[in-house]
């Protein structure tokens, strides 16, 4: 499947601005006593001179995807096999795809960010997660990742020598999937995805990018089913126009330096 580009979305109301600013105050109150995001300090990228650029690359065919490619809303998250937050995370968005997927007006990325200096396995789990999409396909992929964080206690790392089970369980044959992971042509891939999320602002996992239109916010850390939730309903609220923006509380809200709003 192919995704349209953002420049292809459906037309944005100005409101949704507004709607952002909203979610951030929201999640101000009610994620005060929530789990932070696992903190890194990514000092190989900081020395060659990577620098942030506030803004997520566009959604493409490269992407695993699951949902609608050519939804209005698209959830880019960036994770880590190993770390126990996203594991909690892919549950919940588990859920609110079940829930809000079938509309058609929500999709969600999974892109790579290996913590290797906390993970040290996470790296291979990527490339492996990688070369079971590349081989299987899209569906593939998310049966393979799914499989991985559903078949081990969240705060347990992932039994490597479970991942070839893993592939064949999402159809992808041993022969094929051990010749891919040992060929390392997954790295390259790997490496630049964490790069894109280093330079889009990811210091730690999960860290989430909102992409409705052209517009973009950050969602940091594990945010609970009922936060998420918020934000998806308030956003479909908008897009179909039956949220009264005109009464909205304007507050002040943290923005980077491109204007994109923090959701933490």
């Amino acid at each position: 499947m192919e995704p349209s580009s953002q420049d292809s979305s459906p037309a944005i109301p100005i409101a949704i601005i507004c709607g952002f600013a909203m979610i951030a105050l929201a999640i101000f109150f009610t994620n005060k006593d929530g789990n932070a995001p696992r903190q890194l300090s990514i000092t190989q990228l900081e020395s060659e001179g990577s620098s942030e650029s506030d803004v997520s690359r566009p959604v493409d065919k490269t992407d695993y995807i699951k949902g609608n490619p050519n939804a209005p809303i698209l959830i880019v998250e960036y994770s880590d096999y190993d770390c126990p937050f996203c594991g909690q995370y892919h549950n919940t968005l588990n859920q609110i795809m079940d829930e809000y997927g079938v509309t058609g007006k929500l999709a969600w990325v999974y892109r790579q960010f290996p913590l290797a200096e906390l993970h040290p396995n996470s790296p291979k789990i990527s490339e492996a997660a990688l070369c079971v999409g590349n081989l299987g396909g899209n569906e593939a992929f998310w049966a393979f990742s799914d499989r991985i964080f559903t078949d081990r206690d969240s705060n347990e790392l992932t039994n490597v020598t479970k991942l070839q089970q893993y592939a064949e369980e999402a159809g992808v044959s041993k022969s094929d999937y051990v010749s891919c992971v040992e060929s390392g042509r997954m790295e390259s891939v790997v490496e630049s995805s964490i790069r894109d999320g280093f330079n889009s602002g990811a210091r730690g996992t999960p860290y989430t990018v909102l992409i409705v239109g052209n517009k973009q916010a950050i969602i940091n850390g594990a945010q609970s089913y009922d936060v998420v939730k918020g934000i998806i309903e308030n956003l479909i609220e908008q897009l179909e126009g039956t949220v009264e923006t005109e009464t909205a509380v304007k507050s002040e809200v943290p923005l980077n330096e491109a204007g994109i709003p923090i959701i933490e």
